[in-house]
């Protein structure tokens, strides 16, 4: 009764609290309007990308597979059973073409990850560390540095070496917090002389909850209402482990930050009266970011979701909780290892309060007793889970705020994506998106909220996992049909730039003018793709037509040759 009455005490002050950081001058009285200002002096503008989705050459100079490779390689996982085995050539194109795209933005980060079995390829390093793949990311971090644009570098996102996954089962098994460790110290030996931002895990709400419990991601297991909180508290531990060693032996003399990038839509509560529905939109929160932002930031899971997965475990007669609990020792070692609070946010859902009962089974869905909703009126650019919600933002960061003690915060990943019928180069859609949530990010600086960076996502179309190709981020559309993968601006990219230059929204007449600009540049681009049916019939020709004369010539050369040779003996 005591821990109810608390928790209701906490979500009326959080509401409170979220209700008056919405007071301010320019929202006194229309809390939708649009606020006209610029970000502070020295915030960081960037975009970002991922190693297994851009890379390609999955199996070349060393690389080892990744529970990506061989999740992909099997039918019926990904959409249209694509792969990623080429992907956007990035492992041939980054330091030629893309660090020029970077350029062009005039971006001041870059956000990439580092692939695992790219540099170790079994995983373990005591086997083998695999030099080519070490000289790859050197070459680029000293292409990126050359050209004043600074690495944020993830060490995981989401490519686990499957040695690991065969021999210890991934996730699930407590060694890979010593070989994770390992691989991270190579990375910070070999790159931190230079790299200053590091980032442990990208998403690990999506590596545990769909690798792990419904099995739509690598490496496929559906372990439901088990799985995904064992391999969330096997990440929580590695993340600290990594964090604490970083500060024992590296932070003195490279002089870096560690954190984590964490992931989580906004939930709010469907009718703002209902105590109910107040406390499911919470639990929707706690569930998602709460889940791996509480330990770090205040020891221990929340205490909504201990009570939760507890009295579900107990009516399905089990002895203990199905979500794992932290010795005393193991709360004082994971608190406070984050340097910045990495947030990747992309959409938001309205929550109502919904019943599951027990025996339906163990679920990390059903664990939460809330059912998810969507305004029909939102907009929605074609993927039914991504609707544009502006607002969500700013709640999202002032919970933060409020939850974790205002920690420097660095947004990780935000952008919208399309599905694709055609090729869409004149992107209305992304450039409303980006303005509307970059905005609502301005308003969250401007209530207090320490937010010193924002990444799009993402720079390229690139592989979106079990999506395959059907679904594209990309500022730059790449054309995955021709062998040299070529990019093309579309509109969002020029449409950015003048956010960047201009540090935010200076006033209305400018912003207004943006528009017309980049659909002006994205024109001339559609205008470069219509010629390039040429192209591509003479990359056809050059490609495939004229090898296979020359084959051709040379069969035919042979077999006149034999008989000659026949006709004379």
């Amino acid at each position: 009764m005591k821990t109810y009455v608390l928790r209701v005490w906490y979500v009326h002050v959080l509401v409170l609290c979220l209700n008056a950081a919405e007071d301010f001058q320019w929202t006194k009285n229309n809390p939708g309007s649009f606020y006209y200002g610029t970000f502070p002096t020295g915030f960081l503008w960037g975009v970002g990308s991922s190693a297994f989705q851009t890379e390609g050459a999955w199996d070349k100079d060393g690389k080892g597979p990744s529970i990506w490779d061989t999740f992909t390689h099997k039918k019926g996982k990904v959409f249209m059973n694509e792969t990623a085995d080429s992907s956007c050539e990035g492992y041939y194109k980054v330091k030629q073409d893309d660090i020029q795209l970077l350029k062009e933005l005039k971006v001041n980060h870059y956000l990439l990850s580092i692939s695992w079995p790219r540099i170790i390829p079994t995983g373990i390093k005591k086997e083998q560390v695999n030099e080519k793949g070490i000289k790859f990311y050197n070459d680029t971090i000293n292409s990126l540095l050359e050209n004043k644009i600074i690495p944020i570098v993830t060490l995981y996102h989401w490519d686990l070496p499957q040695v690991l996954q065969e021999k210890y089962g991934g996730w699930q098994n407590i060694s890979m917090i010593s070989y994770f460790n390992d691989y991270a110290n190579l990375c910070f030996e070999k790159f931190g002389d230079r790299v200053k931002y590091w980032i442990t895990f990208n998403n690990p709400w999506a590596i545990a909850e769909e690798g792990y419990e419904t099995g739509e991601h690598a490496p496929g297991l559906k372990l439901s209402g088990v799985g995904a909180y064992k391999a969330a508290h096997h990440i929580i531990k590695t993340h600290a482990k990594v964090w604490h060693s970083y500060n024992k032996t590296w932070r003195s003399k490279q002089q870096g930050m560690v954190g984590i990038s964490l992931t989580s839509a906004w939930g709010e509560p469907v009718d703002l009266t209902s105590q109910k529905d107040i406390e499911a939109a919470e639990r929707y929160v706690q569930f998602y970011l709460g889940w791996f932002a509480n330990p770090i930031y205040s020891g221990d899971y929340p205490e909504v979701m201990k009570n939760y997965v507890g009295r579900k475990s107990a009516q399905q007669g089990l002895g203990t909780s199905r979500l794992p609990s932290f010795s005393v020792q193991e709360k004082s070692y994971i608190k406070g290892t984050s340097d910045f609070l990495g947030i990747s946010h992309f959409t938001t859902r309205y929550i109502i309060e919904k019943n599951y009962s027990a025996f339906q089974g163990p679920s990390y869905h059903t664990d939460r007793d809330l059912a998810e909703l969507v305004d029909p009126k939102w907009p929605d650019p074609g993927s039914k889970w991504l609707y544009s919600v502006p607002w969500g933002f700013r709640r999202l960061l002032n919970f933060v705020k409020t939850q974790y003690g205002n920690p420097l915060i660095y947004i990780t990943e935000n952008g919208v994506s399309e599905k694709l019928q055609c090729i869409q180069l004149c992107d209305e859609w992304r450039m409303d998106y980006l303005k509307g949530y970059i905005n609502e990010l301005l308003k969250a600086i401007n209530d207090g909220v320490n937010v010193k960076g924002y990444t799009v996502w993402s720079l390229l179309d690139k592989f979106e996992w079990n999506k395959g190709y059907s679904e594209r981020f990309g500022l730059y559309h790449v054309d995955f049909k021709k062998g040299n993968k070529p990019r093309y601006p579309k509109a969002s990219v020029q449409y950015y730039k003048m956010i960047i230059n201009a540090n935010g929204f200076p006033n209305p007449r400018e912003v207004k003018s943006w528009h017309q600009k980049a659909i002006e540049t994205c024109s001339i681009t559609n205008q470069l793709l219509a010629a390039d049916p040429l192209t591509s019939h003479m990359e056809m020709v050059t490609e495939i037509v004229v090898p296979t004369v020359f084959t051709l010539c040379i069969l035919i050369s042979a077999i006149l040759l034999m008989f000659l040779l026949r006709k004379h003996n």
